[in-house]
């Protein structure tokens, strides 16, 4: 097949992705298949258009390849491409939305209020500690954990560094301690449980993306009970935005509080595909490969898009 291999970008996590396209395209030429890989630009449909590819296979992170911009750009051409369609897409993109969503699907988020970053500096919009966040980013960009004893001030100063100085608006959430959990889903499968343990202490950017800063440990050891919530929760999460071929999602989970600690924090609709990236690491536990991995994601999106179903119906892996 004719491949098309779209990476890079100008996001935040341009070199991420970057890093993910390009052992993809390694992995369909070992598979066989005709690869172009086309680092976006704004000629991108150009690009696309002359490539003439049987699938796109979609391996940007964040916008505008991961919050339907490029989604609908595709659906336009009418090309077949992997993962998530435009409305599933922009959708999980921005966690407000995805919490009016999941949480009435049964799935437990921290509850969280959209702030101006303005209005950081007059006082707290919670009680302290507090996470504060970008309402449509993904990998952790441009997350603060405020607390009684970090820099940022009380209240938080103008001129220290902080997503605050980025952005206009910010999601603030109640910070949940314990331990950093997550779980792939692939097709209608949720994989495993990984926790994250990081050297840092938070499983921010640097962390998800630099070598030795962070220990996975999969399968977790988690009480069962937790990790058959987790599994349940990822899947439904995935089922519920409409997600195709594979989504991960991200929890944290606090032991003293049992069942009741455990919160999805956002489910990802591009997740990464690089040597340190988490849907390969599971996805070898379950005994596939990363070949096999891209060959079946390539194979789910022909398959949908054979199946004629508009790319942002959101109908996702369901039945």
């Amino acid at each position: 097949m004719k491949v098309a291999v779209l990476m890079g970008g100008w996001s935040a996590e341009r070199e991420v992705s970057l890093t993910s396209g390009r052992g993809i395209a390694q992995a369909c030429r070992s598979l066989g298949h005709d690869v172009t890989e086309i680092d976006m630009g704004r000629d991108v449909a150009q690009r696309l258009i002359e490539a003439a590819p049987d699938v796109v296979f979609n391996a940007l992170h964040g916008t505008p390849g991961e919050d339907g911009t490029v989604q609908g750009l595709m659906d336009l051409l009418g090309l077949c491409y992997t993962h998530s369609g435009l409305t599933t897409s922009a959708i999980a993109i921005d966690k407000e939305l995805t919490k009016k969503v999941l949480v009435p699907a049964g799935v437990p988020m921290p509850q969280g209020k959209v702030v101006a970053s303005e209005s950081l500096f007059d006082g707290d919009p919670l009680a302290r500690p507090y996470v504060l966040k970008p309402v449509n980013e993904g990998s952790s960009v441009g997350v603060a954990i405020v607390t009684d004893s970090s820099n940022y001030g009380n209240p938080i100063r103008r001129d220290v560094p902080g997503p605050w100085a980025a952005f206009e608006t910010l999601l603030a959430e109640p910070f949940v301690a314990g331990k950093e959990l997550t779980v792939a889903v692939i097709g209608d499968e949720a994989l495993a449980v990984t926790e994250l343990q990081t050297s840092s202490g938070f499983y921010d950017y640097e962390a998800k993306y630099t070598d030795g800063m962070t220990l996975h440990i999969c399968p977790a050891e988690l009480p069962a009970d937790v990790e058959a919530a987790c599994l349940a929760h990822a899947l439904t999460a995935h089922r519920a935005l409409g997600c195709r071929g594979t989504s991960r999602s991200d929890f944290r989970w606090d032991p003293a509080q049992g069942l009741k600690g455990l919160f999805l924090l956002e489910t990802n609709t591009q997740p990464g595909m690089t040597p340190l990236s988490l849907v390969p690491e599971q996805a070898k536990y379950r005994g596939i490969s990363y070949e096999q991995l891209v060959q079946r994601l390539i194979d789910m999106a022909l398959h949908d898009f054979g199946r004629g179903h508009g790319r942002d119906h959101g109908k996702g892996d369901q039945p």
